[in-house]
């Protein structure tokens, strides 16, 4: 059965919140980088699933809701989402239907938020859900208390929370080699 690299809100609307913060950013754009190209060596399609709400720097007319820079442009489609999750709403699920995608692939930005969500909503409605934490970022929040909470804790926290019940949490290279064992089982 196929799948389907799924690629949350990586756009230029981020850089221009105060929480943004390039510490991680190397990192994730390598590993994310390094998935596009491993799905597109696989023929796995890449989907781009951009946020779009109405508040600046997250409205049209921002002319902000697009890709970052970096990020291939090659997608085989792009969505525009106004929720927490890319399925509801954008025209992301009949898309996947038509083609018969049985398991996502999950990357992007805000791990804890949209990624999260994402992958919850997807396990829900029975996709099998690669959450490829490696590929995911966030940043550094503070509790209701005043307590600062780092971007490694968040994504700590996401991936103890779906493990096992919403998704199985892969690196890059895991998630590649999840394809390929798919790809080996499907043959005769």
């Amino acid at each position: 059965m196929p799948a389907a690299l799924i690629v949350i809100d990586v756009q230029q609307s981020f850089l221009h919140r105060p929480y943004w913060s390039d510490e991680d950013l190397p990192a994730f754009r390598a590993a994310l980088i390094r998935l596009v190209a491993g799905c597109r060596a696989r023929a796995v399609p890449v989907v781009h699933v951009l946020h779009e709400d109405g508040e600046w720097p997250f409205d049209a007319a921002s002319g902000l809701v697009r890709p970052l820079d970096w990020l291939p442009a090659e997608a085989d489609a792009t969505f525009i989402k106004q929720v927490h999750n890319a399925l509801t709403g954008s025209g992301l699920a009949d898309w996947l239907a038509t083609r018969g995608v049985d398991t996502l692939l999950i990357a992007g930005i805000r791990t804890e938020q949209c990624c999260e969500t994402t992958a919850r909503v997807a396990a829900d409605l029975g996709y099998r859900v690669d959450f490829v934490s490696e590929a995911t970022l966030t940043f550094a929040m503070q509790d209701a208390h005043g307590h600062s909470v780092s971007a490694a804790a968040i994504k700590a926290h996401t991936e103890l929370v779906l493990a096992g019940r919403f998704a199985t949490i892969r690196d890059v290279d895991a998630a590649l080699a999840a394809l390929d064992a798919r790809e080996g089982a499907a043959c005769p």
